[in-house]
C-alpha cells in the first residue's frame, strides 16, 4: 500500500511541474505572431496551435461576411470551448450560392421575323441618309441582304436550298465600303464585326487564325452563338491576302488564307474560342455555324485597273479605226469592268471568287460628290462643327466657293472622303481655340479666300 501511496503522489508531483513548466512557456499566435501575455488567453487547436482572439474573430468574419451569422471571438469562454462543437456548426452552416447579377445594360432579344424585315428599297432608302451617291452598290447591298435574311427567317434552306449572298465590294480607298457596312449593321440591329485580312495567317504561324474572324462576332454578340450565327462579317483589305506571284517562300499569308476561309463562307461548325481569338489560350470552345453569316469582303485593288486595261487592248488591231492604247488612261471608272478573270491574274483563287458571288465596284468620289458628304448625310462633318459652336451660342457657316477649295483640296490627297476631315481640322483649329476667349462672336462665315489661304473667316458680332 506504502509503495501504490507513493507512485501516486510522484505522479502527482509530476503533474504539477508539467503544469508550471507550461505555464512558464509563454504562447504566440500562429497568425499575428504576438505573444500571449499581449493578446491575452489564447484558443487551443489540435497540434499544438494558438490563435488569439482578435485573429479568431477577423478569420470568422473573413470566412462568413455576413453568411455565416455573428459570432463574437472576444466572449468566448476559452477554458471551456468545445472546438469539435464549434467546428460542425460551421460546417452545418452553408453560405447562400451566389445568384448571377443580370445585366443591366443587355436588351431584351429581338427575334427576327419577315414582317420587321425591311425592303430592298426601304434599306436603300436609309442608306441614302448616310451615304452620298454609290447607288449601284446600295442597291445590290439592299438587295443582297434582304434575300439573306429572308433566307435565314423563313428557314428555307431545308427546302430548297438558297446559296448565301455573301458580297465583294471593290472601290478606291476612301469611297465608303467600312462605312456602308457599318450603317447597314446599325440599321438592321444584328451584330457585325470588322476585322482586317492583313492580320490573318495559315494555321500554326505567327498571326490570326482564320477563326479569329467568328471570335471577334462572338464578342459582338455578347457570346451569344444563336445571335452571333445571324450576324454579318467584313472582312476589309480582302486584297491583301491575293497570291504572292513569282515568290519561292511558303506564301503562308496569301493563298494559304484564301484556302482557310473556303469552309467559312461555304458553310461549316467551326470550333471558336469564347472570350479570346487565340486557339491556345486556356478558354472554353464553343461551335458556330456560319451557314446564316453573311460575309462581306471589301478591297481597294491597287493596279486592279492596270489588269483590265491589259485584257480591253488585247483586241488592238492597226489601221485608222484601231483602238489606240491610250483609249482607256484617262476613263475614270475603268474598274467598273473587272470579271473574275480579272481578279484571278490579280491572285484570288477561283474557289474563293466562286463563294463570293454578288462582285460590285463602288465609284471614286468626284469634286461634286466631295462637296455633298461636306453638308448633306445626317451625320455630315459639318453638321458636327456646326453642334459645337452652337454650344457657344455661335452660328457657323461655309459658303459654297469654300466648300468647294476643300473638295479640290481633298481630291488632290487621293485618300477619298478621309481627307476631307484632315482638312477641315486643319481650317477650324484656329476658329475653335479662339471663338471661346470672346463672348460677342455671333456669327463666323468661312470663306473660298480663307481655305485658299488668302484671307481670314468673317466674323460677326451678336446684337448686344
Amino acid at each position: 500500500m506504502s509503495e501504490e501511496k507513493n507512485n501516486h503522489d510522484d505522479h502527482e508531483i509530476e503533474e504539477v511541474k508539467q503544469e508550471d513548466e507550461k505555464k512558464e512557456i509563454e504562447h504566440y499566435c500562429y497568425l499575428c505572431h504576438r505573444p500571449e501575455s499581449m493578446t491575452g488567453k489564447m484558443l487551443t487547436l489540435p497540434n499544438d496551435i494558438y490563435i488569439c482572439p482578435d485573429c479568431m474573430q477577423r478569420t470568422l468574419d473573413s470566412m462568413g461576411n455576413g453568411q455565416f451569422g455573428f459570432i463574437d471571438a472576444r466572449n468566448l469562454d476559452l477554458d471551456n470551448l468545445d472546438f469539435t462543437k464549434i467546428m460542425g456548426d460551421m460546417q452545418g452552416m452553408q453560405p447562400q450560392p451566389a445568384l448571377k447579377k443580370k445585366k443591366k445594360d443587355k436588351k431584351e432579344k429581338q427575334e427576327l421575323n419577315l414582317k420587321d424585315l425591311p425592303a430592298p428599297h426601304k434599306i436603300k432608302a436609309m442608306l441614302d441618309e448616310y451615304v452620298i451617291g454609290q447607288d449601284y452598290a446600295k442597291k445590290v447591298m439592299s438587295v443582297a441582304v434582304y434575300n439573306h435574311y429572308k433566307r435565314v427567317v423563313t428557314n428555307t434552306m431545308d427546302e430548297i436550298e438558297i446559296d448565301k449572298s455573301n458580297m465583294l465590294m471593290i472601290g478606291p480607298t476612301g469611297c465608303g465600303k467600312t462605312y456602308l457596312v457599318k450603317t447597314l449593321a446599325r440599321l438592321l440591329k444584328v451584330p457585325l464585326a470588322i476585322t482586317d485580312a492583313t492580320s490573318l495567317t495559315e494555321a500554326g504561324y505567327i498571326g490570326d487564325d482564320v477563326e479569329s474572324v467568328l471570335s471577334k462576332l462572338l464578342q459582338a454578340a455578347d457570346n451569344d452563338v444563336e445571335e452571333a450565327e445571324h450576324g454579318i462579317i467584313f472582312i476589309d483589305e480582302i486584297d491583301k491576302i491575293a497570291k504572292k506571284q513569282n515568290t519561292n517562300s511558303r506564301d503562308v499569308s496569301g493563298e494559304a488564307v484564301q484556302q482557310g476561309l473556303l469552309k467559312l463562307l461555304e458553310g461549316a461548325e467551326v470550333e471558336v474560342p469564347v472570350g479570346a481569338t487565340n486557339k491556345n489560350a486556356m478558354v472554353p470552345m464553343t461551335t458556330i455555324n456560319t451557314k446564316n453569316i453573311l460575309f462581306i469582303c471589301g478591297g481597294a485593288f491597287p493596279n486592279l485597273e492596270g489588269i483590265i486595261k491589259k485584257r480591253m487592248m488585247k483586241k488592238t488591231s492597226i489601221g485608222f479605226g484601231a483602238d489606240l492604247k491610250d483609249r482607256f488612261d484617262q476613263e475614270e471608272n475603268i474598274i467598273a469592268n473587272v470579271t473574275n478573270d480579272d481578279l484571278r491574274e490579280y491572285g484570288m483563287i477561283p474557289e474563293f471568287i466562286g463563294r463570293l458571288p454578288m462582285v460590285f465596284t463602288l465609284d471614286g468620289l468626284t469634286k461634286e460628290m466631295l462637296v455633298k458628304i461636306l453638308k448633306e448625310p445626317k451625320n455630315a462633318i459639318l453638321k458636327q462643327y456646326q453642334k459645337l459652336l452652337e454650344l457657344d451660342e455661335v452660328k457657323l457657316e461655309f459658303d459654297d466657293g469654300a466648300l468647294e477649295a476643300i473638295a479640290q483640296k481633298a481630291l488632290e490627297k487621293k485618300t477619298g472622303a478621309r481627307a476631307l476631315r484632315a482638312i477641315i481640322e486643319k481650317f477650324m483649329l484656329d476658329i475653335m481655340y479662339e471663338i471661346p476667349k470672346d463672348d460677342s462672336i455671333g456669327r463666323v462665315v468661312i470663306t473660298k479666300d480663307y481655305i485658299e489661304n488668302h484671307g481670314s473667316p468673317v466674323i460677326e458680332l451678336r446684337d448686344q
